[in-house]
């Protein structure tokens, strides 16, 4: 929470100007009033952060201008101000909902130090509030990794996160880039702090504005109140802009700011807000060539890209493809109450056999369908449904050694395994290029690590020697 303007509210002239300065010696705006009708008044009229209020005044006193507050501006905080003598009055106002009190004669260093712990209870309250909405989120990830190649970027990732530089996360989508950058905040000097998201490509420009700098009130229609951003929200702590490569040129130069000055302004206001936030973006999208497109800003590409980390698609990862099977059977499983079922020899062969162009979220939705089927506690090869590969031509009739008409293949083919298929094609392209797995996997469409990956679990299969 950040406290810019105050509401001094006293009917003693002398006791509202202290009281005044004494909030204005920290450069907070202050406002005055001289009772509990005119402070509603106030209220009504603008955004507070803060109300100081003398306990005992003529009309409207200070604990029935708690009560209204709290009904009518309860997310502003209250702070009763009162004397020696008036304890009693004070515990009430306390249970009606005032945050704190200060006790006459009162000192700068007092009001600093109640500032100070409004602030801190705000900002403590405002976390706890997003972290109830986005369950889990505070949860150290789980990343499974067997391969190299995830290994590698998740020791990468332990050194980057002994820094405080800006991270871009890239890959394809589905590949966990969101699990990383948790990964990095969980690993760094921010652990306790917030950890804040942002989705980039799920907003408009002028919603994506708001969310990540919040808003003054009024600031356009349907602005009823003041609103914090993402920025504000994650200030000493981490905030991941997931799909960083959506957003608007506009919007890049605001956050391009923020990434050098640790500054910003609230849509509709003029305040300049300081933040310690440490920045995690991720994207699908090579913005070195959308900077040479002009689509993306190289000053924005060049504060982002500080510390990259880049996560391999899963077919070139293929040691993960089981072990992240079997994680997402025993947490779908566990979930339904049943023990988590094993995959049998065809289905794990099917399972690294698979493209696998929607990357880990693929593989979760293929394992999850089977989980939920699931009558028995084995997972076998009928069980795993996979949907069509995006940009593959289902009527080719290309293979190896020559072209066959759509009627022969489909003969050829009939009533038998994919797997079985698949292994034959493979073998059989190997034969022809003479064991040059590079041109081997040139001809059939795949890289040349998915296809040593397959014939590694062959072998250990005992499928192949």
């Amino acid at each position: 929470m950040s406290i810019q303007r105050v509401l001094v509210v006293d009917d003693d002239n002398l006791s509202r100007e202290f009281l005044a300065e004494a909030a204005g010696s920290l450069g907070l705006k202050v406002d005055t009033a001289i009772d509990g009708r005119q402070a509603l008044e106030q209220l009504s009229a603008r955004d507070y952060d803060l109300v100081l209020t003398d306990l005992r005044m003529p009309g409207m006193d200070g604990i029935e201008l708690v009560q209204a507050m709290k009904l009518r501006h309860s997310e502003v905080p209250a702070v009763i101000v009162t004397a020696h003598g008036t304890i009693e009055a004070t515990v009430q106002a306390m249970r009606l909902g005032a945050r704190d009190f200060l006790v006459k004669p009162v000192s700068p260093d007092s009001v600093r130090l109640v500032v100070e712990r409004i602030t801190h209870q705000g900002k403590l309250e405002r976390e706890n509030a997003y972290l109830r909405e986005e369950a889990g989120v505070a949860d150290t990830p789980r990343i499974i990794a067997r391969s190299r190649e995830m290994l590698e970027t998740l020791s990468s990732a332990q050194r980057i996160a002994r820094s405080d530089g800006t991270v871009l996360v890239t890959g394809e989508s589905g590949t966990g880039k969101e699990c990383v950058a948790a990964y990095v905040h969980h690993q760094s000097e921010r652990r306790n702090a917030p950890f804040i998201r942002v989705n980039c490509a799920a907003l408009s420009e002028q919603l994506l504005e708001s969310e990540l700098f919040g808003h003054e009130r009024g600031a356009f229609t349907g602005a009823v109140k003041r609103r914090e951003g993402r920025f504000e929200l994650a200030d000493g702590g981490t905030l991941l802009l997931d799909e960083i490569g959506e957003i608007s040129p506009a919007l890049q130069a605001k956050l391009l700011r923020v990434l050098q000055e640790g500054e910003f302004e609230r849509v509709g206001g003029n305040h300049t807000l300081q933040v310690n936030v440490r920045v995690v973006a991720t994207t699908n999208r090579d913005l070195a060539e959308e900077v040479g497109k002009g689509n993306f800003r190289e000053d924005l590409y060049y504060r982002l890209h500080v510390l990259p980390l880049h996560l391999a698609p899963l077919r070139e990862r293929g040691e993960d493809i089981v072990p992240l099977a079997e994680h997402f059977a025993t947490r779908y499983a566990e979930a339904s109450g049943r023990p988590a079922p094993s995959f049998d020899r065809e289905a794990r062969e099917q399972l690294m056999s698979w493209e696998w162009r929607g990357n880990v979220r693929e593989l979760e939705n293929v394992v999850q369908r089977a989980v939920v089927l699931l009558s028995g506690d084995t997972i076998h090869s009928s069980d795993l449904v996979f949907g069509p590969t995006p940009g593959v031509d289902r009527d080719r009739t290309t293979v190896v050694g020559g072209e066959l008409l759509p009627g022969q293949l489909r003969d050829v083919l009939a009533n038998r395994k994919v797997s079985d298929i698949e292994r034959e094609a493979i073998l059989g392209t190997l034969d022809s290029t003479r064991g040059n797995k590079t041109e081997a996997a040139r001809r059939l469409g795949v890289t040349a690590r998915t296809l040593s990956n397959k014939i590694k679990l062959w072998r250990q299969l005992g499928l192949v020697a």
